[in-house]
């Protein structure tokens, strides 16, 4: 039995997925994080956090790293770890350097930093060969507007330090870009507490389909899971609606994102770890959007469970422990699975989901989750206020994605006081 060191997590699915990789690989944690009611508030009513599952629960400011690593160090010598893992995208430079400092398996953090930040990413590919698009790092919005009279609109704006595709924006002229460029600056520190930089990065619009390929590295060897595709909308922003796991594409278009993500890895120097690589397949050939050293988010782990068997939960945990992770391939019974997500277009209040019984009692449905009437409903920005999801699979082929958009229809929410 391993015990490790969760340092923070996310609220969303991997709350729950790495706690039971941990338990079910035999293993025990401890968490680590500034404020414990931020998850208790997350867990459906009359339920257990799966984070309370935790041996022990330690409280320390995870925002300090100088206070931070001389308390871990202490609690090492007390409670001995074995391993440090994390979900949360705004806690894996932390993690890493936990790793570092306790001389346990890990990637090196200067790595995880540099992927942590899309404009640092971006220099070091570009120096890499790695191809991506034309880009600028501004620091103000003198330099914002020439950068994007450089450019030439449409441009894509995006802050260098969030996620969830939270304030990245199309923008097709200046207007647009002052206001998307304020509506960012009005958001002076994450939901972590953490300050944001001011930075922001502009980059040309990218035109092509979407997919992400799923790769674990260990021994200085990154292995790929596969490729999994995306639908966006939501535009102005861009907002994931749905995944499709494997992804419906040429051999040729297959091959070329899973070089460029390995490419990729490479030259940013994550050779240990799960990571989940965004690439955009356009007429000029893959193009890298963005490297994210921790496994995919959005259920995408578990659409690869289903048709594959393999639990990148459990590979996460593996190689958080310095231990070769399983990614034997079995026969599941399903050659495809995908996901659609349920996207208010509106504020207010639930009434009801229209066609929620209907879809329930379809055949083959691998998840339902959908919100209950009294729900308060916020238009979508980014991923963070999805209403719910479907998750289907198909044993024949490639039809999932087809099946799901089809339940997805039959869905109406009725939502009052717009």
């Amino acid at each position: 039995m391993a015990h490790l060191l969760m340092v923070e997590s996310w609220v969303g699915s991997m709350s729950r997925l790495l706690p039971r990789a941990i338990r079910e690989e035999g293993h025990e944690f401890t968490f680590l994080t500034r404020d414990l009611h931020h998850y208790l508030r997350s867990a459906p009513e009359g339920t257990a956090h799966p984070l309370l599952a935790a041996r022990n629960v330690l409280t320390a400011d995870t925002n300090d790293d100088e206070a931070l690593l001389p308390f871990v160090q202490r609690a090492h010598e007390a409670l001995r770890f074995d391993g440090v893992i994390t979900s949360c995208d705004y806690y894996l430079p932390a993690a890493a350097r936990i790793a570092g400092r306790l001389g346990l398996p890990g990637p090196a953090p200067e790595a995880v930093e540099n992927a942590c930040r899309k404009d640092t990413t971006r220099r070091i590919l570009a120096e890499a060969g790695v191809p991506g698009p034309r880009f600028a790092v501004c620091r103000d919005w003198a330099e914002t507007a020439a950068a994007a009279r450089d450019i030439g609109y449409p441009l894509v704006l995006k802050p260098v330090d969030l996620c969830a595709g939270m304030f990245v924006r199309r923008v097709d002229d200046e207007p647009a870009l002052a206001h998307a460029y304020r509506a960012l600056a009005g958001f002076p520190v994450n939901a972590r507490g953490q300050r944001r930089s001011p930075v922001v990065l502009l980059e040309e619009l990218l035109e092509g389909p979407e997919v992400s390929v799923e790769t674990v590295a260990h021994g200085g060897t990154a292995h790929v899971v596969g490729v999994t595709d995306k639908s966006v909308g939501g535009a102005p922003a861009f907002i994931e609606t749905g995944h499709m796991f494997p992804a419906a594409l040429p051999p040729a278009d297959t091959e070329a994102a899973v070089r460029t993500a390995l490419d990729a890895l490479k030259a940013l120097g994550l050779d240990q770890g799960v990571a989940h690589t965004e690439i955009k397949l356009t007429p000029a050939g893959p193009r890298l959007v963005e490297v994210n050293p921790r496994p995919a988010g959005n259920r995408i782990t578990e659409l690869i469970r289903h048709v594959t068997g393999i639990d990148l939960a459990a590979a996460c945990v593996a190689v958080a422990l310095g231990r070769a992770p399983d990614l034997r391939r079995t026969d599941t019974g399903l050659k495809s699975a995908a996901i659609g997500f349920l996207v208010p277009d509106g504020d207010g209040v639930l009434e009801a989901v229209d066609g929620a019984d209907e879809v329930r009692a379809a055949a083959g449905l691998l998840e339902v989750r959908l919100p209950e009437p009294g729900t308060t409903v916020k238009a979508a920005a980014s991923n963070n206020e999805y209403l719910g999801h479907i998750m289907a699979g198909d044993a024949d082929g490639l039809g999932a994605r087809e099946r799901v958009e089809a339940l997805l229809g039959g869905l109406k929410p009725r939502v009052v006081g717009r």
